[in-house]
């Protein structure tokens, strides 16, 4: 980094050259769309230059395939790196190594001139600022019980095998770049905050909570699509249908919401859960517990807005979630909200007021009961949901988000460029 790119930045503060690297961006996946949303405004609200480094980009405005030197202000251009096939710990290495040399490929000709280079969790070792979402330190400890071979088919060994490769292999990464106070972190929550400060003592982390489309995710838009949804899904006018979305199901706390609903079948209850994971894992547990007619499974979809106008109430009893952005989106369009006091968005609810706060998400009898209460109060559910939406829509848009994350980078830059003179100076001195 220059003491030029620092000049620029302090005579025209709206104008920033950034490296952004990160496997996929697209609008569908919770951690790629909020980055997705951070780059545009960036561009287009700011006039910074950015340099998005990925193998697959989908739903981003880019600019046109023109060379990067000639116009590119306010502009993202995208460089694809490439991309092989097979195990997800094989893809992430060859991706680690693809993307440094392009960057650098693209640095010796000239193709780029970079100010700072920020990354979505751990994708490169030159990372100036990293924006975390999850504590992979942290995660481990939770799922850790579920990655031991014994009593398991051999057929699930590998599976079992890889993801534990996986795992060892972020938190190596993470020990590197987290402990580097040169690094400078920010986190999508205080959860996270929190878990860099007992895993890697770091106290300096900033906080920049993650975002939700105010345009897109509103009680009326909801509203209108709430009939033709209801029917798409075969729920009538009488069921009451509680939404889980999310992947890592253990951890969302799915298998004690399942358990919830045996102490809820005197009510007209339903659950919809959205999500990648495989649904037979659990066949066995919704036939015992009679709940085979009461429970739905679905896989992702983009139209996400559909699953929130089905339900009645969205229900978030997390184990360990860094954020939990369905929870913000289901608050955004005036769905009442069941959120675990161990997901990162329940730092937006206020307990009575614009959601419902879950103590202890491993008791069923408690998730049962807070649905029990939403259940008996139609006018709570009115309120709540009303009292969720004004809250988000004044104070979770992604144009705050977009600002905060510019000062960071903003401050960033300042701090490198300071660090830099300080050591020049002690060098000649």
């Amino acid at each position: 980094m220059s003491a030029p790119a620092f000049n620029h930045l302090r005579k025209d503060r709206s104008y920033l050259r950034l490296a952004v690297v990160s496997p996929f961006l697209d609008r569908h996946h919770g951690t790629e769309s909020c980055v997705s949303e951070q780059l545009e405004r960036l561009a287009s609200q700011y006039g910074w230059e950015i340099h998005l480094y990925s193998q697959r980009v989908d739903e981003i405005q880019l600019a046109p395939p023109t060379s990067p030197a000639e116009n590119s202000t306010g502009k993202i251009i995208w460089h694809r790196v490439s991309d092989i096939s097979g195990p997800h710990v094989f893809k992430y290495l060859w991706w680690f190594v693809a993307n440094h040399l392009q960057r650098w490929r693209d640095r010796r000709l000239g193709r780029t001139k970079i100010d700072l280079t920020y990354s979505p969790g751990i994708n490169c070792l030159d990372a100036d600022a990293i924006v975390v979402h999850i504590v992979f330190h942290e995660f481990f400890s939770h799922v850790r019980s579920e990655l031991h071979l014994h009593g398991l088919p051999w057929k699930r060994w590998f599976i079992v095998f890889h993801r534990r490769l996986y795992y060892m292999l972020v938190m190596v990464l993470e020990r590197k770049m987290y402990r580097d106070p040169r690094v400078r972190l920010v986190a999508v929550s205080d959860h996270v905050a929190h878990h860099l400060k007992i895993h890697f003592d770091r106290t300096d982390v900033a906080v920049i909570a993650n975002a939700v489309d105010t345009t897109r995710f509103t009680p009326e838009a909801r509203l209108a699509r709430r009939s033709t949804t209801r029917q798409s899904f075969r729920y009538s006018d009488d069921d009451f249908v509680l939404l889980i979305i999310g992947n890592d199901w253990k951890i969302k706390g799915v298998d004690f919401l399942l358990r919830a609903l045996t102490h809820l079948c005197d009510l007209p209850v339903r659950l919809l859960v959205v999500g990648s994971d495989d649904p037979r894992l659990y066949q066995t547990q919704v036939i015992d517990s009679v709940m085979n007619d009461r429970v739905r499974f679905e896989a992702p979809s983009r139209d996400v807005l559909s699953f929130y106008s089905a339900a009645d109430v969205y229900v978030g009893p997390s184990l360990g979630d860094a954020f939990g952005l369905p929870i913000l989106e289901a608050m955004a369009c005036g769905l009442p909200v069941i959120a675990s006091i161990h997901a990162g968005a329940s730092e937006f609810v206020r307990n009575g007021e614009t959601g419902l706060l879950l103590s202890n998400p491993r008791d069923p009898s408690e998730i049962a009961s807070l649905v029990q209460r939403l259940f008996g109060d139609a006018s709570l559910r009115m309120k709540m949901g009303f009292a969720a939406s004004q809250y988000v829509q004044v104070n979770c848009g992604w144009d705050q988000n977009a600002l905060k994350t510019r000062d960071f980078l903003e401050a960033t830059l300042r701090e490198h460029h300071s660090l830099r003179h300080r050591h020049l100076f002690s060098k000649d001195g």
